[in-house]
């Protein structure tokens, strides 16, 4: 390209031109014209536009000098992540909070940076916090640079460290704070006084197994949701909002049973956050008689949908499930793999009890097939012999012992058909009942909380060996899920559909590298690849320059 000039009438123009071969003959296209030539002499505005160009020369020049390695490097950090999430910690208002409580301590470090840190960490590259203190060496964390090993083990310690003050009429370990509930308290009411009050709660529980001993009271042998009963575990709840966003993270020991968490859970909830008329959803593992009795009395009184067990209650088998009457479709069959799958639902009530039978056709056939294939093979073990087939679960619920012998019992083939695609839910609501089904359905955020604190933040297994640092580091992943669960609300306002590992492998990739040139430092800014642009759009921070001085 070249700079040309253009005579028109009496004026002479300036115009960028580059030259192109057509049919074996070189030929001068314009590419754009810059104004007349006197007009930007008189102005000054041909001097800043030469050294406009004379400086990105320079930037070009650098970048290729450093693709071609021929700079050396002073320094290179990833800055992807801790702009990106850097902004959301600060608009959440998780770094107000931290500084505000940690405040109140002399730690002599960096609190909030710390815990910042370890949260960052957690979504961009988990692991532990002594893989931590290496990791933040590559990364541009403003004031992280002083932090080191023990600080971070002292922060995991203070987030869950206990506090004098208990739940009001609770026994343990229902009534034990902590510090990461003040922090939970605080981020709630700031978010409730900026946006809408707590209208629907969802709640679930999963485990975290140890590999050491699991501190000193936390870690016991229970009911492992993870299937490794040889280890001993914690019991983790997750109280989730309307919206999907996370509330809090309760903790508990590993042989506390879901059918006893559901009651203390709301009285904490009422004590901690003031929660009114909102409607609690869990789900079967957490109903029972006490349980139900407690939240329909007139002094406690809470809206609730949940899940029910069909094959363990004797009224949902033969007064509920056998009930005559006509479905509501909610969801029609699929036409796309898009559409939502296909849902039916019909009220019964018994006695005063509100029912809520959903079908989900697609699921009733799958049931369907899944049964009549293990009964093929059941038939074929059962010529073979029948003794070895007692201690298979699957194949055990069909059985039937005659005289000395197990034959396939079609009274239990024709009761399971009767559970097929189908679940019930019971409430004490005058929601209509396709939006209790609905409500209900979006249980599915907690279980999808759970795979990303077990897989994608590695918060399993769990090193610490002391109560307080445990509780300490399962509660950073509740952290970096409020980082989380912002930032993909952003990129949906948008519109934009992004996996969420290309957005961790984007942002990660985003480099500031340091160089020298000629007594002058300059940095270079690279690997802005793949969706990055669109991450950084999505969470209202400005990519940096290619080029700048330091």
């Amino acid at each position: 390209m070249f700079i040309r000039k253009k005579r028109s009438g009496k004026y002479t123009y300036l115009q960028v031109a580059s030259n192109r071969r057509e049919n074996g003959k070189v030929r001068q296209r314009c590419i754009g014209t810059l104004g007349r030539e006197d007009e930007l002499r008189e102005t000054g505005q041909l001097n800043s536009l030469v050294a406009s160009l004379s400086r990105h020369a320079k930037s070009v020049a650098l970048l290729t000098a450093h693709e071609q390695g021929n700079i050396e490097e002073i320094s290179k950090k990833h800055i992807g992540g801790p702009m990106v999430f850097g902004r959301i910690w600060e608009e959440s208002g998780c770094a107000e909070v931290l500084r505000e409580r940690a405040g109140e301590r002399r730690f002599g470090f960096d609190m909030e940076r710390a815990v910042f840190t370890t949260v960052l960490h957690r979504l961009m590259d988990p692991g532990s916090d002594r893989a931590c203190e290496v990791w933040k060496e590559t990364q541009a964390i403003e004031g992280a640079e002083p932090l080191q090993l023990h600080h971070f083990y002292r922060a995991m310690g203070w987030l869950g460290e206990m506090l004098d003050d208990a739940e009001p009429g609770m026994e343990a370990p229902f009534c034990e704070r902590f510090t990461k509930n003040l922090i939970e308290e605080d981020l709630f009411h700031r978010r409730k006084n900026l946006f809408t009050d707590l209208d629907m709660i969802f709640f679930d529980t999963t485990s975290l197994y140890f590999e050491g001993e699991g501190g000193q009271s936390i870690g016991r042998y229970g009911h492992s949701k993870d299937h490794r009963p040889d280890l001993k575990q914690m019991v983790v709840g997750a109280v989730l909002d309307g919206e999907g966003k996370p509330v809090s993270a309760e903790m508990w020991p590993g042989n506390t049973t879901d059918v006893k968490s559901l009651v203390p859970l709301a009285k904490r909830l009422r004590n901690r956050f003031g929660v009114g008329e909102a409607c609690l959803v869990a789900d079967r593992g957490m109903i029972s008689a006490k349980t139900l009795s407690w939240l329909e009395d007139d002094k406690n009184r809470w809206p609730y949908i949940l899940g029910a067990r069909m094959r363990k209650q004797k009224e949902l088998r033969e007064k509920v499930l056998s009930r005559a009457g006509r479905y509501h479709v909610v969801h029609g069959e699929r036409l796309t793999s898009k559409d939502p799958s296909p849902l039916k639902v019909k009220e019964v009530v018994v006695e005063g009890r509100r029912y809520i039978v959903c079908h989900n056709e697609d699921q009733a056939r799958k049931d369907a097939h899944d049964r009549e294939m293990i009964l093929a093979a059941l038939e074929e073990q059962l010529k073979r012999g029948d003794k070895a087939l007692v201690g298979n679960k699957g194949y055990r619920k069909y059985l039937k012992s005659v005289d000395s012998r197990f034959e396939i019992d079609a009274g239990k083939v024709e009761e399971e058909a009767l559970y097929d695609g189908k679940w019930v839910l019971r409430t004490n609501t005058d929601l209509p009942t396709a939006e209790v089904a609905l409500k209900y359905k979006q249980l599915w955020m907690v279980e999808a909380l759970f795979r990303t604190v077990k897989s994608v933040l590695t918060t399993r297994p769990i090193y610490h060996k002391c109560d307080e640092t445990i509780r300490g580091h399962v509660f950073c992943s509740f952290l970096a899920l409020i980082l989380a669960k912002e930032l993909q609300d952003r990129i949906r306002e948008r519109e934009m559909e992004l996996e969420w590992a290309r957005v961790i492998r984007d942002l990660d990739e985003l480099e500031e590298i340091e160089i020298e040139q000629e007594g002058k430092r300059f940095l270079l800014r690279v690997g802005s690849r793949g969706c990055c642009g669109k991450v950084f759009l999505a969470s209202g921070v400005a990519v940096p320059r290619a080029f700048q001085e330091a």
